[in-house]
């Protein structure tokens, strides 16, 4: 792909969704652009960049967004978080808080807050809490995938046993190639909420408070700034004492914020609930 031409969608992706699309990721953006150019039937990239800045049609934007992002999950990814979650739950529920409420910013398809929903769930007397999860992403199409719930047996694996057979249903396999295919449980169904948002893009709609936060793996995709207004309006979400999670291998270095960090990854905000 031609710099200038590279440059031009890196500078639509910024102004969409947030996206720093840096050097040497013009491969990269080729090679997934031409997917859409092909299911468009169009002459060329350049084509299709000229469709996307007109913006005549919302809903290729968001195929352009999706294309482009990266959505690599896993159930119970960065375990320990979950843990943290579990822990934070027990503490607070023991000092009387019944109502509960948790984000999971970057839903991708979905492993990320049914991982939350059967950490919530497993845990002893859960039925006694009100406890709603808000799952969003920028993709209309993968969060569709999150919300079906639907998954091949090796994007179950890494689910504990004890919750896969509590929390999976088995679904019959009408091609008979033999895949086993599971869907998430109707237990879990009703705690998750499934919404498209743009985290680039606050003020958000919701008003909190929050008690948990995942924001994983995320912001790094995003430029300073844009990272800054994102974390800005976490806190404002969290209710004090809350709890933000973001990936293993991100910090809040550069981001002005109040919320102290309990240990790498994991942060608090200031204040008694």
């Amino acid at each position: 792909m031609e710099p200038a031409l590279f440059q031009r969608f890196a500078r639509l992706a910024h102004d969409e969704a947030g996206i720093a699309l840096r050097g040497g990721k013009e491969a990269l953006v080729h090679a997934r652009v031409a997917k859409r150019v092909r299911a468009l039937q169009l002459p060329d990239a350049a084509a299709y960049l000229e469709l996307l800045e007109r913006r005549d049609d919302g809903d290729e934007l968001l195929h352009f967004l999706d294309a482009i992002s990266t959505h690599f999950t896993a159930f119970f990814r960065e375990r320990d978080h979950f843990g943290e979650l579990e822990r934070a739950l027990a503490a607070w529920s023991a000092a009387g808080q019944r109502r509960f409420r948790l984000w999971s910013c970057a839903a991708s398809t979905g492993e990320e807050p049914w991982s939350m929903a059967m950490t919530v769930r497993a845990m002893p007397a859960s039925r006694e809490l009100d406890v709603r999860i808000l799952a969003t992403d920028i993709a209309a199409a993968t969060l569709a995938q999150a919300e079906a719930g639907h998954y091949g047996c090796g994007r179950v694996a890494p689910i504990p046993s004890a919750l896969a057979s509590r929390f999976l249903d088995r679904l019959p396999d009408p091609s008979g190639a033999g895949e086993d295919r599971y869907r998430v449980a109707a237990e879990l169904r009703g705690m998750v909420v499934f919404r498209r948002l743009n985290l680039a893009r606050p003020p958000f709609p919701m008003k909190g408070p929050m008690d948990v936060v995942f924001c994983r793996n995320v912001a790094i995709y995003f430029d300073r700034p844009t990272r800054q207004r994102l974390f800005s309006a976490i806190e404002g979400l969290l209710r004090p004492g809350g709890l933000l999670c973001i990936g293993h291998t991100e910090t809040l270095s550069g981001v002005q914020t109040a919320l102290q960090m309990e240990r790498p990854s994991v942060f608090r905000k200031p204040g008694r609930r």
